[in-house]
Protein backbone atom coordinates (compact mmCIF):
# COMPACT_ATOMS: atom_id res chain seq x y z
CA UNK A 1 0.00 0.00 0.00
CA UNK A 2 1.23 3.40 -1.16
CA UNK A 3 1.75 5.80 2.18
CA UNK A 4 -0.42 9.10 2.00
CA UNK A 5 1.55 11.89 1.16
CA UNK A 6 3.06 13.61 4.04
CA UNK A 7 3.19 17.45 3.70
CA UNK A 8 5.72 19.03 5.24
CA UNK A 9 7.80 22.58 4.64
CA UNK A 10 11.76 22.28 3.96
CA UNK A 11 12.60 23.45 7.44
CA UNK A 12 10.51 20.52 9.15
CA UNK A 13 12.00 17.72 6.67
CA UNK A 14 15.07 19.36 8.03
CA UNK A 15 13.85 18.42 11.56
CA UNK A 16 12.93 15.02 10.50
CA UNK A 17 16.23 14.44 8.66
CA UNK A 18 18.61 15.38 11.82
CA UNK A 19 16.22 13.54 14.02
CA UNK A 20 17.25 10.71 12.55
CA UNK A 21 20.83 11.49 11.88
CA UNK A 22 21.23 11.82 15.79
CA UNK A 23 19.07 8.69 16.57
CA UNK A 24 21.56 6.72 14.57
CA UNK A 25 24.96 8.51 14.94
CA UNK A 26 25.04 9.61 18.45
CA UNK A 27 22.44 8.21 20.74
CA UNK A 28 22.05 4.15 18.92
CA UNK A 29 25.94 3.88 18.99
CA UNK A 30 26.09 4.68 22.84
CA UNK A 31 23.28 2.22 23.48
CA UNK A 32 25.43 -0.47 21.50
CA UNK A 33 27.98 -0.58 23.82
CA UNK A 34 26.33 0.10 27.09
CA UNK A 35 24.75 -3.27 25.76
CA UNK A 36 27.84 -5.10 24.89
CA UNK A 37 29.92 -3.66 27.73
CA UNK A 38 26.83 -4.64 29.84
CA UNK A 39 26.80 -8.29 28.15
CA UNK A 40 30.14 -9.00 29.29
CA UNK A 41 29.47 -8.61 32.75
CA UNK A 42 28.08 -12.16 32.78
CA UNK A 43 24.10 -13.22 33.76
CA UNK A 44 22.05 -10.96 31.66
CA UNK A 45 18.85 -12.06 33.46
CA UNK A 46 19.55 -9.64 36.37
CA UNK A 47 21.75 -6.80 34.61
CA UNK A 48 19.96 -3.48 34.54
CA UNK A 49 22.18 -2.00 31.78
CA UNK A 50 21.66 -4.94 29.68
CA UNK A 51 17.65 -4.89 30.11
CA UNK A 52 17.74 -1.52 29.95
CA UNK A 53 19.61 -0.81 27.38
CA UNK A 54 18.00 -3.43 24.91
CA UNK A 55 14.79 -1.88 25.46
CA UNK A 56 15.99 1.86 24.97
CA UNK A 57 17.61 0.29 21.42
CA UNK A 58 14.25 -1.34 20.29
CA UNK A 59 12.78 2.28 21.15
CA UNK A 60 15.47 3.68 19.02
CA UNK A 61 14.91 1.40 16.16
CA UNK A 62 11.41 1.92 16.30
CA UNK A 63 11.51 5.41 15.91
CA UNK A 64 13.96 5.13 13.43
CA UNK A 65 12.06 3.45 11.00
CA UNK A 66 8.96 5.45 11.72
CA UNK A 67 11.14 8.05 11.21
CA UNK A 68 12.58 6.48 7.80
CA UNK A 69 8.79 6.10 6.63
CA UNK A 70 7.43 9.59 7.42
CA UNK A 71 10.60 11.28 5.10
CA UNK A 72 10.05 8.53 2.40
CA UNK A 73 6.44 9.49 1.96
CA UNK A 74 7.34 13.50 2.53
CA UNK A 75 5.97 16.04 -0.04
CA UNK A 76 7.61 18.77 0.40
CA UNK A 77 5.52 22.49 0.03
CA UNK A 78 7.31 25.26 0.50
CA UNK A 79 4.74 27.95 1.84
CA UNK A 80 6.59 31.08 0.19
CA UNK A 81 5.38 29.02 -3.46
CA UNK A 82 1.79 28.89 -2.89
CA UNK A 83 0.15 30.16 -6.11
CA UNK A 84 -2.79 31.77 -4.23
CA UNK A 85 -1.61 33.80 -1.50
CA UNK A 86 -5.53 35.27 -0.91
CA UNK A 87 -6.24 31.86 0.16
CA UNK A 88 -5.76 29.82 3.14
CA UNK A 89 -3.46 26.46 1.66
CA UNK A 90 -0.38 24.64 3.34
CA UNK A 91 1.66 26.70 5.17
CA UNK A 92 -0.88 29.73 5.48
CA UNK A 93 -0.73 32.06 8.87
CA UNK A 94 -4.36 32.88 9.30
CA UNK A 95 -6.11 34.66 12.08
CA UNK A 96 -9.19 34.18 12.82
CA UNK A 97 -12.12 34.98 15.26
CA UNK A 98 -14.94 33.48 16.93
CA UNK A 99 -18.56 34.35 17.87
CA UNK A 100 -17.20 36.03 21.00
CA UNK A 101 -14.98 37.81 19.07
CA UNK A 102 -11.33 36.02 20.17
CA UNK A 103 -8.65 36.37 18.48
CA UNK A 104 -6.71 33.29 17.25
CA UNK A 105 -3.61 33.43 15.16
CA UNK A 106 -2.76 29.71 13.45
CA UNK A 107 0.34 28.87 11.19
CA UNK A 108 -1.28 25.16 9.19
CA UNK A 109 1.79 22.89 9.09
CA UNK A 110 2.50 19.73 8.06
CA UNK A 111 1.21 16.58 11.11
CA UNK A 112 5.41 16.04 11.90
CA UNK A 113 5.60 19.61 12.46
CA UNK A 114 2.42 20.65 14.94
CA UNK A 115 2.90 22.04 17.98
CA UNK A 116 -0.06 23.76 19.51
CA UNK A 117 1.61 25.71 21.94
CA UNK A 118 3.38 27.96 19.06
CA UNK A 119 0.02 27.59 17.48
CA UNK A 120 1.11 25.40 14.27
CA UNK A 121 -1.72 22.97 13.99
CA UNK A 122 -0.90 20.02 11.74
CA UNK A 123 -2.70 19.97 7.77
CA UNK A 124 -5.40 17.18 8.76
CA UNK A 125 -6.65 18.91 11.88
CA UNK A 126 -10.10 19.72 11.61
CA UNK A 127 -9.74 23.40 12.21
CA UNK A 128 -7.20 23.52 9.37
CA UNK A 129 -9.51 21.01 7.17
CA UNK A 130 -12.39 23.53 7.39
CA UNK A 131 -10.28 26.57 6.84
CA UNK A 132 -8.30 24.84 3.50
CA UNK A 133 -9.31 27.47 0.49
CA UNK A 134 -11.15 29.60 2.54
CA UNK A 135 -10.74 33.55 2.01
CA UNK A 136 -10.49 36.83 3.72
CA UNK A 137 -14.09 37.47 5.37
CA UNK A 138 -15.35 33.71 5.06
CA UNK A 139 -16.69 32.10 7.71
CA UNK A 140 -16.59 28.22 8.34
CA UNK A 141 -18.00 25.68 10.90
CA UNK A 142 -15.28 23.35 12.61
CA UNK A 143 -16.55 20.22 14.41
CA UNK A 144 -14.58 19.65 17.40
CA UNK A 145 -15.22 16.96 20.01
CA UNK A 146 -16.56 19.57 22.19
CA UNK A 147 -18.90 20.73 19.54
CA UNK A 148 -19.31 23.15 16.73
CA UNK A 149 -17.15 26.10 16.83
CA UNK A 150 -18.13 29.26 14.01
CA UNK A 151 -14.59 30.99 13.10
CA UNK A 152 -14.42 34.26 10.53
CA UNK A 153 -10.90 34.18 8.59
CA UNK A 154 -9.67 37.90 9.33
CA UNK A 155 -6.42 37.45 7.61
CA UNK A 156 -4.08 34.92 5.60
CA UNK A 157 0.08 35.62 5.50
CA UNK A 158 2.50 33.59 3.95
CA UNK A 159 6.53 33.82 4.56
CA UNK A 160 8.26 36.14 2.09
CA UNK A 161 10.24 34.00 -0.40
CA UNK A 162 14.21 33.64 0.34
Amino acid sequence: MEPRANYITPAGLTALRARYDHLLGTERPEIVAIVSWAAGNGDRSENGDYLYGRKRMREIDRELAHLARRMKAAKVVDPAQQPDPARVWFGATVTIADEDDNHRTLTLVGDDEQDASANRIGWSAPIARALRGAAVGDVRTVRLPAGERVWEVLAIAYPAAP
